[in-house]
């Protein structure tokens, strides 16, 4: 048995590094008493910032009706006896109508949240859909005091909403800066989950800028974050306020080591248009996009896949007045790169309705800059069906060496599809059934030329080497997409 001097021991650790006499000898210890060190100590944070947070509970009306009616059968009586031909029967001692009680409201309780105070006059930043559908919001501090708390706003795209209640001198939060945090940075939160007030976890920062929303990079932790947590604060080392806790990754309700977070510039900027208006305002140019796959992205010549395609334009939108064409390769807005498709939405959505912006795209080879004059969203509009036509266009016999038959468009299909022109898809078989096209689809662009008959098709394919890939941009209702058709081998 090997018997340790844990006084000697103590004293080597501080000196940084020690051995024992005799046959075994203890390795340095500076590394480890390095790694101890590093480990964070919540306890300071914990009393600096936990008396910000607050628990969140909302309350529904329901209406409950009267246990009896004072002797009077009820309606749901009398229509069983009428229905099948039996006498009413005979109530005795029944009441009289004005006397039956009346239905009630009463308040029950709908669910349980977080949030955390941002001024010390009673503003409070929780999740939207905390607050979403309730009647009634109760807001309990950590000294146990209670606040109705009214609805100042909130935003379901971003999940941020603002309510306010009647106090002063409340501890407000300190924001920190979302630029400065790390991925492997020590995270903590605090908040109620399952109803369990005031609890503190922690963790690292798994990953920033996750797609997981249109309009919010978010942030992932592997903070265990459960039921009731949503709208509390995650936490710098710093004790700053860097997002709110919004969702979870999970299969069985509770905490699997993926949770998200809204980051909490993203969340200042949303509440400050919440506490002036009410509402958020956010820009749109009025395009349908879908990301742009690299083997589309090599074939059309962008090299790296990179941008937002264009699949529709809407009629009347800014985006048309700008010019911005289905299959158009949007890759920058206002000077900024669009990296992947999901950057538009965000950076269009943060632009100010009014707002005069460049629109960098690239169309059939080349780059174009226009100018787009952004407006403010609004419901999405629902994708029209397609009509067939019963007419006899033009057909083309040279498509089928790709595996298509074509026909020319008339003029009341280019009307009803919105387009310039193209060449309807009558049939696909072979390399171009392979690529995905199929009967009713038109083709507006072979080969990055622009195709607007069948005469325009046939001298653009006749260009075309049969033995290698040729990219096609195809309308298939309001939509546009590539495809690559690609010879058998």
């Amino acid at each position: 048995m090997i018997q340790i001097d844990w006084k000697k021991l103590n004293a080597c650790v501080l000196a940084g590094a020690c051995a024992f006499t005799g046959s075994l000898a203890l390795m340095p210890v500076t590394s480890a008493v390095a790694q101890v060190r590093a480990l964070p100590d919540f306890t300071d944070l914990v009393e600096q910032v936990g008396p910000s947070v607050v628990n969140i509970r909302t309350l529904e009306k329901v209406v409950s009706r009267p246990a009896g009616n004072g002797g009077a059968p009820d309606e749901e009586m009398l229509e069983f006896f009428r229905r099948f031909g039996l006498p009413v029967p005979n109530m005795p001692h029944q009441a009289p109508r004005q006397n039956i009680p009346q239905q009630q409201e009463e308040e029950h309780p709908r669910g349980v949240g977080s949030g955390f105070i941002v001024s010390a006059d009673g503003l409070i930043m929780t999740n939207a859909h905390v607050v979403d559908g309730a009647d009634a919001v109760i807001v309990t501090l950590t000294d146990k005091r209670e606040f109705k708390a009214k609805i100042i706003g909130a935003d379901k795209r971003s999940d941020v909403a603002i309510v306010k209640i009647e106090a002063t001198g409340l501890p407000a939060v300190r924001i920190g800066d979302v630029n400065r945090l790390k991925v492997g940075e020590w995270v903590m939160a605090i908040g109620s989950p399952f109803g369990l007030d005031n609890t503190v976890t922690a963790g690292i920062v798994s990953a920033k800028q996750r797609d997981t929303g249109d309009y919010l990079p978010l942030i992932q932790t592997d903070v265990a974050i459960n039921p009731g947590n949503s709208g509390g604060p995650l936490i710098n080392m710093r004790g700053e306020v860097v997002g709110i806790n919004s969702q979870i990754y999970s299969r069985s309700g509770g905490s699997m080591g993926i949770s998200f977070a809204i980051p909490v510039d993203e969340a200042v900027r949303v509440s400050d248009q919440l506490r002036v208006s009410g509402r958020v305002s956010r820009g749109r140019i009025g395009v349908q996009i879908d990301q742009v796959p690299k083997e589309v992205a090599e074939s059309i010549g962008l090299g790296k896949a990179q941008g937002a395609m264009v699949r529709s334009v809407e009629a009347g939108a800014p985006a048309e007045k700008a010019g911005v064409e289905a299959g158009d390769i949007i890759t920058k807005f206002d000077g900024k790169v669009v990296e992947k498709s999901n950057d538009l939405p965000r950076m269009v959505g943060g632009t100010k309705p009014g707002t005069r912006s460049a629109l960098t795209v690239y169309r059939r080879g080349s780059y174009k800059d226009l100018t787009v004059t952004v407006a403010e969203i609004e419901a999405d509009k629902p994708v029209k069906k397609e009509v067939d036509k019963n007419d006899k266009p033009k057909v083309s016999s040279a498509a089928e060496a790709i595996g298509l038959a074509v026909s020319e468009l008339t003029d009341a299909q280019k009307k009803e599809r919105k387009i310039k022109g193209g060449v309807k898809v009558d049939a696909a078989s072979d390399a171009a059934a392979r690529a995905g096209l199929r009967e009713g689809d038109v083709i507006t662009q072979i080969g990055n030329v622009e195709v607007a008959n069948i005469k325009e098709f046939e001298a653009a394919l006749a260009k075309i080497d049969k033995n290698k890939a040729v990219n096609v941009l195809i309308r298939r209702g309001e939509w546009a997409q590539y495809a690559v058709i690609r010879p058998a081998r």
